[in-house]
């Protein structure tokens, strides 16, 4: 143990956005039970390049005694995940709202996005295994705003390298919205990524336009 600067994350602060993970290029953040935390404080340099990526300004660089920073440790972890992302199935993200959800983020790095109705999971409870190894992310387009949605989701695209988007929503008229902001979305992304168009019955069965 050695005195150095470290960060440290206020949890009563944290609510788990995600904004400060892309900006550690050690890999030290992950969020863990809906906050972000540090793995391992030797992945830690100290310099605080998550400092000013906080909204909530959870994040502070303190002077206390830890573990040296292992720059080998590092390499070795970043090779792993890298290796664990190429052959693990998806693990859950969260939040997975789409107001909440960050802009860019780890997770979204050649991502299956299923962009699905709030209502789609209840209806069908299988339907991340009947559209296995996607991100999903959710919305409700009659009681939110489907142009923020068009624009948080344009961002998304542009920020991060997106292999592909699946859309699920209700055969209700206003669920259509969502249809509307996605396509809105890639549009205004200026990219060519495939999207995929699903249509949920009240009974829960898929139909692809």
């Amino acid at each position: 143990m050695v005195l150095r600067k470290i960060v440290h994350i206020d949890e009563a602060l944290c609510n788990g956005c995600g904004a400060c993970i892309p900006k550690c290029a050690e890999g030290a953040l992950q969020i863990v039970d809906g906050k972000a935390k540090i793995v391992s404080e030797t992945y830690c340099d100290g310099l605080g390049a998550c400092l000013g990526q906080c909204p909530q300004g959870a994040i502070t660089v303190v002077e206390r005694e830890a573990p040296e920073f292992d720059e080998k440790a590092v390499e070795k972890h970043l090779a792993s995940d890298t290796a664990e992302a190429s052959q693990a199935p998806v693990k859950p993200q969260w939040p997975v709202k789409i107001n909440l959800i960050p802009r860019q983020a780890p997770f979204f790095n050649k991502a299956d996005l299923l962009i699905a109705a709030d209502c789609a999971p209840v209806a069908q409870p299988n339907l991340q295994k009947k559209l296995p190894g996607k991100r999903i992310l959710i919305g409700c387009p009659k009681f939110e705003d489907a142009r923020g949605y068009a624009e948080k989701l344009s961002d998304i695209l542009k920020l991060n390298d997106i292999s592909s988007v699946t859309i699920v929503h209700m055969e209700v008229p206003c669920c259509s919205g969502l249809k509307w902001a996605v396509d809105k979305a890639v549009q205004a992304s200026g990219k060519n990524v495939p999207v995929k168009r699903y249509v949920m019955t009240i009974g829960g069965e898929l139909n692809e336009q």
